[in-house]
């Protein structure tokens, strides 16, 4: 005859053994997805954590720089970063991505653009080139706006003034906040003033603004690039439903920028604006839901497109 305490323990052995599964599916019922505080991907979260919530999860979006979304990746403290921007994050890439430390799940965006722009007076004035920047330097101030200290961007032209390259060395990169830069950047069109910035596609400052992209810049920047999605080191496997989300995940800049451009234009929400694009335009759902459920197993298209 068994003891009382085999009894016992085997009891809670099986105990424990049932709530496995429940433990492991409410670990993964709240995402913890980053932002570095720009306007793209404050629309892609928004995307994500509309179709999270409309299948029973909860989003968790904290803002941090890039180098922190890295290290919280690594660490199992983040989740999800939607911004893997290549090739501007090479360096990122190689030291998280390449060594198996984050999972680069998939391309979320093709055909951006990243790299220094002008106001498009100054391109008509001669400045169509990195290369071009100097023979005006007094004009531009020898300054170059860039993002947020610590962006892989920035990272990229202080490289360029440590090396003198294109003889950029005497200039000076103002690093700022997204919002900040192009405040400067609405001060200096208003006036007609010379400025290079940080300008990226898809953003509403292509369409705030008369600028152009300067050539010359590829070696850092590269010609065109992508966007990825990244998780943290087995997430998908421990949270299979919510990996399949994100893989399904694919964007367009035509519907980036008519999310962007609704936020500025109508001064709304982000989860307002991104809801609207996505009522006018259901179709989408059948690629992002497709093989999707919702937290509780049910039918996340049904799910979502009642939130609508």
């Amino acid at each position: 005859m068994k003891s009382l305490s085999a009894v016992v323990l085997a009891g809670a052995g099986w105990l424990a053994l049932s709530v496995l599964p429940a433990q492991a599916e409410s670990s993964c019922s709240t995402v913890k997805m980053a932002d570095p505080g720009w306007s793209d991907i404050a629309v892609t979260n928004g995307v994500t954590a509309f179709l999270l919530e409309g299948m029973g999860y909860q989003a968790k979006i904290d803002t941090l720089a890039v180098p922190i979304i890295f290290g919280g990746l690594k660490d199992g403290l983040v989740d999800v970063f939607l911004g893997n921007w290549m090739p501007a994050q090479q360096g990122f890439y190689d030291k998280f991505v390449a060594t198996g430390d984050v999972t680069q799940l998939a391309k979320n965006l093709q055909g951006t653009e990243f790299t220094l722009a002008v106001p498009s007076y100054v391109y008509d004035a001669g400045i169509k080139s990195f290369a071009d920047l100097n023979s005006q330097a007094d004009k531009f101030d020898k300054k170059i706006y860039g993002i947020g200290a610590g962006a892989p961007a920035n990272a990229s032209l202080q490289e360029i003034i440590k090396k003198n390259e294109f003889e950029l060395g005497q200039w000076k990169l103002v690093e700022s906040g997204e919002q900040a830069m192009l405040s400067e950047v609405a001060r200096a069109v208003k006036r007609e003033r010379y400025i290079v910035f940080l300008g990226w596609t898809p953003h509403p400052m292509n369409v705030q603004f008369k600028m152009n992209y300067l050539k010359g810049g590829e070696a850092y920047f590269g010609a065109t690039g992508s966007v990825h999605t990244l998780t943290r080191k087995g997430y998908s496997e421990a949270c299979p439903n919510v990996g399949k989300l994100l893989s399904n995940l694919s964007f367009t800049q035509e519907m980036e920028n008519s999310i962007m451009s609704t936020l500025v234009d109508k001064k709304t929400s982000n989860g307002d604006a991104v809801k609207a694009w996505i009522k006018a335009n259901p179709a989408v759902l059948d690629q992002w839901l497709s093989g999707v459920k919702t937290l509780d197993g049910g039918d996340a298209l049904a799910a979502v497109k009642a939130k609508l």
